[in-house]
Order: structure tokens, then C-alpha cells, then sequence
């Protein structure tokens, strides 16, 4: 076995550790030293982002202890950054444990003397940011995975504006969290009182504010009989989601009730990822039945949406991220616009690996848009910066998030559900529908199209195969993909931009992240990026072309279509 795990074995052989825990690793030693190995050869990493791994006894694993020492070292940190009381919000989701996570945070921050706000149950995400900045808390935690499969689970910190961390304080907590080397430098309770329980009051709060953002609720008040089918894949969404879609006026609502009752097994899905066509399978049937109007689906934390339209030919079709951001821009600059309410320093933020078509829009509509890099925490950055001199009012990115309005710091579907249902609403009282606004959106606009590949590389080896493969590309980067050269390559993780025809180069104003972009001569682009939470690399892929009216739709896409197949068979990706 690994030194390290072997080490890691005996101290929690020998430590403080419950019976159970012990009694596990003793079972795991006689009948599956591979699964010991791997449970024990490395401390579960606190990323950027917080934990994120399988359940189970280890230090690579999310467990009691892991969680403990995670929050300890957050406590330290939060007791050296404030004065005075500090106070944090603790929201979980669904996912078997995600409860006993939530509490186990709560009770070690509570222990350190620091007052506790804990939702009774579970609760979206993007609530747990809203209740960060309402509380006027310094910090907080959500117990969740996101999307990933049912053995995992996480723990996502926030700071005191209801973002996720970012430097200095994502490197300055996780430092303070490696120093905690021993479960016994952890205070688990003795801190009972400092907790409060949350819940109708806080929904209430976010609720109203998701209802100010509407637009035209007198489109909602002419179809508010749109036929709407929602499911929350096991997920929290079914605690706020019906109630904001009635609070908006929406009276014909239909749940998809396989997957309404809360289940941390997941049991209807592979993975409860609203991004996966067998995961919104069931709810399109449902959709078909009834000649739904739109189909939309929340993962089990309720930061990433899910839709599903009827096309130009009345089939269903499931949207890609990038299509829905490009949707909800639009409408949010446009509606704006057309209402008087668009104000000249209405700004948006979109990322570096989402549909250039955002910033065309952006750009027609005289909105200036800026591109950060991925991931929501560096949206509520920018925000932040500009806060006071431009009026923020949607922020988005590909992976099927948006964050719209500035009460939120985070992706958030609930508010994301809402508002598509009222652009739904406003496109059938206008006697049109979304997927014919995304057509005459590409005639306008230009005819973007994305598609995105993930690879997993799992276990010891795979964190070293994916910096090996983008260690290749730096080394030695494609002169041409698919038979179009190679004009322009943007390193992020040098800060470096770089034109082939004229030999220019830039520094690249955005913080270091490994991702690497080819950019080629016929305008398609091709972004390489590891995941900062899966042992994943993530492969996006953007192309374009020009339509000039809503008849060449189906042939322009088919050309689009080939065109990205052509570029995953020529880097070798399929």
C-alpha cells in the first residue's frame, strides 16, 4: 500500500475516531485494499470551491471528520479576517448525508463562538446566498454535490458579499484548513446555543425579491395558463420553485411527481444533471402528454436549469446551455429596453468559454459585456467592481447557470425557471415561441453553435493524464484543426494571448486559471479547460456561421453540426 495511505490508516486506527469509523477500516483491510488505498492515500483536497468527493471513511472522502476540520479551519480563518460578532448562513440539499453535513458545520462553527444560521431543511443554493446578505453574515456553507452522482457530496464556502470565495481568502481558508492536522484541534460542539434555525421567513424574503425581477407580468397575466412542466430531479427545488412560479402568476403548473419527493439515491436517474438527456427524459414525456408549453428542470441544489422547447417542426427539444444564456440576455436587454427601464449603464457578464453570441447582442443593444473567467464567483467579483458605476443585470455562462439581479452572488435556477417561463409567456402573447426568438436571434445576430465534451480520468493516475494533456498542447499546439489554421492561442494559465499572422502578443487581464483557446482562420473556437471539482477535462467547442433567413435554419445547422464533428475527429477526442 501508498506510504502515505498506510500512515493515514494507522492515525485513524489510533485517533479520536468513532467505533464505526474504525470498525470500516478494519473491514476495508480484509476484504478491499484497493478501496482503503484509495480512501487513504491523500487528504481530501479543499479546493478553491471547498470539498467535493465520495462519502465514506478516509481522508479522501467526505465524512464527519473531513467536513470538521474543513470547518475549523474556515472558523480560524473568518475569526482572524472579522471583529466583533461574526455571524453564517448553512443551507444543504438533497444528497444522503447533506443533513448531517449541515449540522456537523454548524455545530463546529457554533463551538468557535460564532452565531449560526441553519435552514430547518433542505434549500436551494441560490437562497443560501441570498440569506448571507440579508443576515448581513461574514460568511457561510452549503452541503451539496451539485449534479454529480449519488455517492458524492460537498461543501461549498461562501464569503460575506454571498460569492464563493476568491483570493486572497480562497487561498488564506485553505491554508488555515491544511494546519488542521489532527481531529482533535477540531471543537465539535459545546456551542449549541449560538445556532438559529431558519426557514418561512427567509423563503418569503427570497421569493419577493425573485418576483422583482420580472419584466412583463402583463404577459404573464395574458398566458398565465402556459403550460408548464417542472421537475426537481429529487432535488431542492420543489421547497421554492412552485411557490415562485405562483407568485409570479403562473397557474398551470404540472410536477413531474417520479422525481418531486427529495432522494439523495436519486433513484429515476444515472446522474441527477439536468444537462443529460436521460435525465429529463421523464419530464418530457410528461411535456408530450399534456402539449406541454416548456419543460424545465432543476439539479438537486437548484443552481443549474434545464429546458426543454418545442423546435420549428412542434418536436421536443432539450437546450444547450449556451442557447439558454443567450435566450435570457437577450430578454433581459431587450425587454428592458422595449419597457423604458434600460438604464445607459446597464452592464452584463458572460465567461470566456460561453457563446461569443452574448457579446454581439451585448453589442447591438449598446450594453457593454464583459468576459471573466469561468465559474459564478468571478461574475459576483466583476459585479462587485462595478458596483455603483454600472447597473448590473444578468450574468451566465454554458453550463446551464445564470445569475440575474445583484441579490443573488450565485448561480441560480430558481430565478432562472421564472424568468424563462415569462419569456415563454412573453414570445406566445406575441404569437411567436423561444425556439422561433433563438432563430430570428441567429438571422440578427449571427448563427452561433456550441457543444461541449467532458472526459473523465479517474483514481490516482487521472489528475497527472489530464496535466499531461495540456501540458502536450502547450508544448506542441495544433498548427491547424479540421483544416483551418490555427490564427490565435489564449493561455489563461500564463496570462498570454498570442496572433500567429502578425506575431503579436498580449497579456491576457484576468487571473491565472488553467485553460487554454484556439482560435482558428474560419472563426471557430476551441477552449481546453480541467474541472476544478471532477476529475474531468472539459473540452468546449464554438462555431458560426451566417443565416440569412429562418428557411437555411436547418441546413446551416446541419453544416455547424458536421463542422464540430470534424473538429473532435481531427484532435483525437471521440
Amino acid at each position: 500500500m501508498n506510504a502515505t495511505a498506510l500512515e493515514n490508516v494507522n492515525t485513524w486506527l489510533s485517533g479520536n475516531y468513532d467505533a464505526a469509523t474504525k470498525e470500516t477500516i478494519e473491514k476495508l483491510q480484509k476484504e478491499n485494499l484497493a478501496e482503503l488505498e484509495e480512501s487513504f492515500y491523500r487528504n481530501l483536497e479543499f479546493g478553491t470551491g471547498g470539498l467535493r468527493g465520495i462519502m465514506g471513511v478516509g481522508t479522501n472522502r467526505m465524512n464527519k471528520y473531513t467536513v470538521g476540520m474543513a470547518t475549523q479551519g474556515f472558523a480560524n480563518y473568518l475569526k482572524k479576517s472579522f471583529e466583533g460578532e461574526i455571524k453564517v448562513a448553512i443551507g444543504h440539499d438533497s444528497r444522503n448525508n447533506s443533513r448531517f453535513f449541515a449540522e456537523t458545520t454548524a455545530n463546529v462553527f457554533a463551538a468557535n463562538g460564532i452565531k449560526v444560521y441553519l435552514f430547518e431543511a433542505l434549500r436551494p443554493t441560490p437562497e443560501l446566498s441570498f440569506a448571507i446578505r440579508t443576515l448581513g453574515c461574514k460568511g457561510g456553507v452549503v452541503c451539496t454535490a451539485s449534479h454529480n452522482p449519488k455517492e458524492y457530496n460537498g461543501y461549498k464556502a461562501y464569503w460575506n458579499d454571498g460569492a464563493q470565495l476568491i483570493p486572497p481568502h480562497d487561498k488564506n481558508v485553505i491554508k488555515e484548513v491544511e494546519a488542521i492536522s489532527n481531529v482533535d484541534d477540531v471543537k465539535w460542539s459545546g456551542g449549541e446555543a449560538n445556532i438559529t434555525i431558519i426557514g418561512k421567513e427567509m423563503d418569503d424574503q427570497y421569493i419577493q425579491m425573485v418576483k422583482s425581477l420580472s419584466i412583463y407580468p402583463e404577459a404573464i397575466a395574458k398566458q398565465h395558463n402556459l403550460k408548464i412542466v417542472y421537475t426537481p430531479i429529487h432535488g431542492t427545488g420543489i421547497m421554492i420553485v412552485p411557490k415562485v412560479l405562483q407568485a409570479f402568476g403562473f397557474t398551470n403548473v404540472h410536477i413531474v411527481e417520479e422525481q418531486a419527493t427529495p432522494n439523495g439515491n436519486f433513484p429515476t436517474v444515472a446522474y441527477p444533471n439536468p444537462e443529460e438527456k436521460e435525465t429529463m427524459s421523464i419530464g418530457l414525456q410528461k411535456a408530450k402528454e399534456l402539449d406541454a408549453d416548456i419543460l424545465l428542470g432543476t439539479d438537486p441544489d437548484s443552481d443549474r436549469v434545464g429546458v426543454g422547447i418545442k423546435n420549428h417542426k412542434g418536436e421536443w427539444v432539450l437546450m444547450n446551455g449556451n442557447q439558454t444564456a443567450v435566450l435570457a440576455f437577450a430578454y433581459m436587454i431587450e425587454a428592458r429596453k422595449k419597457k423604458g427601464i434600460a438604464q445607459p449603464n446597464d452592464m452584463v457578464i458572460s465567461t470566456i468559454v460561453t457563446t461569443e453570441m452574448i457579446n454581439e447582442v451585448a453589442k447591438q443593444n449598446d450594453v457593454n459585456c464583459y468576459n471573466v473567467l469561468t465559474g459564478f464567483k468571478w461574475i459576483a467579483s466583476l459585479l462587485a467592481e462595478k458596483e455603483g458605476e454600472e447597473n448590473y443585470i444578468i450574468g451566465g455562462e454554458e453550463s446551464f447557470g445564470l445569475m440575474i439581479g445583484d441579490k443573488v452572488r450565485d448561480k441560480d435556477a430558481v430565478s432562472a425557471v421564472a424568468l424563462l417561463c415569462e419569456m415563454a409567456a412573453y414570445e406566445k402573447a406575441n404569437g411567436s415561441s423561444l425556439f422561433d426568438k433563438l432563430i430570428d436571434m441567429y438571422v440578427q445576430y449571427g448563427f452561433y453553435y456550441e457543444e461541449l465534451i467532458s472526459i473523465t480520468k479517474k483514481g490516482m493516475n487521472g489528475q497527472k493524464e489530464i496535466a499531461d494533456m495540456m501540458e502536450g498542447y502547450r508544448k506542441t499546439p495544433p498548427t491547424s484543426i479540421n483544416g483551418s489554421k490555427v490564427v490565435e492561442i489564449l493561455d489563461y494559465e500564463k496570462q498570454k494571448g498570442k496572433d500567429f499572422e502578425s506575431g503579436d502578443s498580449w497579456t491576457i487581464d484576468l487571473p491565472k486559471s488553467n485553460v487554454l483557446q484556439f482560435v482558428t482562420e474560419d472563426g471557430s473556437k476551441i477552449s481546453a479547460r480541467p474541472s476544478g471539482t471532477e476529475p474531468k477535462i472539459k473540452f468546449y467547442f464554438s462555431v458560426k456561421t451566417k443565416l440569412k433567413n429562418k428557411q437555411e435554419f436547418d441546413i446551416k445547422f446541419a453544416e455547424l453540426e458536421t463542422k464540430i464533428k470534424g473538429i473532435v475527429t481531427d484532435m483525437k477526442l471521440n
